[in-house]
């Protein structure tokens, strides 16, 4: 009798935490139906339907462990490298696909069984990875005025043992308990927060158009200290050792000690900086409005060199990635930059139809990158070769996730596409 309230338990609580979200709808291959799932559990012996209930347990996301191979925020580790861990098929497949009203412009976060999503249309989303089905949906506003509209997800989420964080179009932002998909606090900023949170410990750092670069508490979101810049934070903060690093639009790269919230160098760079940086060492990696890619020894406050395409004189707003030889940026001409890290000369370059602000990922001896033209591109990393393009939808801004064995990539616009890839 005890394992069977025990069973009821489980089922009852996993049962309150499933919502369904408004304006969204999925597309699955190969996956068994709800109907499919309960007649088998019906016909199942009382020793299945203990494996069963067991099952539908694991279904919580805070029973999902963040191991080597989640990718749990906007580049996966705080040096915002872009490297994957997680192999991937030789061959993708699409797995499953959602839309939703005005599609996704945030990075993904995969971890265990579940993707985490934030939309334009102001949802964050926890799906289940391997059928795209809806755990819970969490909403930056309760209800949405006539002729208004709820702010949207641009950051990408940071996803941690109990919560997902993201800030919103609002300046906003959202701590979500990972289990129920509640709120569990709420910061206002000053302005819009576009850049995704990095995690450093118990610590929560992101900038905001208010030109501030915050550090929060995560377990209560109280203000552990506050940078002011001179304008709006674009990126992501990069993390290396006891250092963040913050640029935007105020044309320099600071870099702040994290705990204490003080300046440790401040490099004037007389350069607009949309994207985030990278980091590997000393090393410093970002490309600038002024379609220029920097490498910058941090320490030492120096440049070390200067890309640039002067046949191609277009922005760069995509995020590095970095292996130990290469320097891989995606630019507004329309090409996948491959840079050799040492130098500063280019090694190869890839054409597509469209402007690339998705940031490239390295997976192994491959590279996956969104376009504008609304293709997932995959090339091998040695030469640029392309191995082969996938179809995700208009408008792809948002940059690949790579983990638990599956690719994630979301497409803006009407109706826009949530596309999972996998064996």
């Amino acid at each position: 009798m005890r394992d069977v309230n025990l069973m009821r338990r489980d089922i009852s609580r996993v049962a309150e935490n499933v919502t369904t979200p408004i304006e969204l709808s999925t597309t699955r291959q190969n996956a068994p139906s709800r109907r499919e799932l309960l007649r088998t559990a019906c016909l199942a012996s009382s020793l299945c339907l203990l494996s069963i209930t067991h099952s539908f347990a694991a279904d919580k996301p805070n029973s999902d462990l963040i191991g080597p191979k989640s990718w749990a925020t906007f580049r996966r580790t705080a040096d915002l490298a872009g490297v994957a861990s997680s192999p991937l098929a030789s061959k993708l497949k699409q797995k499953w696909k959602i839309t939703s009203k005005d599609g996704f412009a945030s990075t993904a976060a995969i971890v265990g069984d579940h993707v985490y999503v934030g939309t334009l249309s102001g949802e964050m989303l926890c799906l289940k990875r391997e059928t795209g089905d809806t755990v819970w949906t969490y909403r930056t506003v309760d209800k949405v005025e006539k002729n208004s509209f709820a702010p949207g997800f641009q950051s990408s989420p940071a996803v941690t043992a109990e919560g997902v964080f993201a800030g919103d179009e609002d300046g906003v932002f959202h701590a979500i308990d990972r289990t129920t998909g509640k709120k569990k606090w709420s910061y206002a900023s000053g302005g819009q927060i576009v850049a995704s949170a990095n995690v450093v410990g118990d610590k929560l750092i992101f900038g905001s158009y208010d030109s501030s670069l915050y550090c929060l508490k995560e377990t209560d979101g109280k203000e552990i200290w506050k940078f002011q810049t001179a304008d709006r934070v674009n990126g992501s903060p990069a993390v290396s050792d006891k250092h963040t690093f913050v640029t935007g639009c105020d044309q320099h790269m600071r870099v702040i000690n994290i705990e204490t919230g003080e300046q440790f160098a401040d490099m004037p760079l007389e350069r607009f900086l949309i994207a985030s940086p990278a980091v590997s060492g000393d090393m410093l990696y970002v490309g600038t409005h002024e379609s220029e890619v920097i490498a910058l020894n941090w320490r030492q406050q120096e440049i070390v060199w200067r890309y640039t395409d002067p046949s191609r004189d277009q922005p760069f707003h995509s995020s590095a990635a970095l292996t130990d030889k290469f320097v891989l940026i995606g630019g507004q001409d329309k090409l996948l930059h491959c840079i050799d890290r040492k130098t500063g000369a280019a090694a190869w370059t890839f054409a597509t139809r469209g402007q690339v602000n998705s940031s490239p990922v390295v997976v192994g001896e491959r590279v996956f990158v969104g376009s504008k033209d609304g293709f997932l591109y995959e090339v091998t990393l040695a030469d640029g070769k392309l191995i082969e393009k996938y179809p995700v939808g208009r408008g792809i801004s948002a940059s690949p996730a790579v983990g638990e064995g599956c690719l994630v990539l979301g497409a803006e616009g009407n109706d826009g596409a949530l596309v999972c890839f996998g064996e």
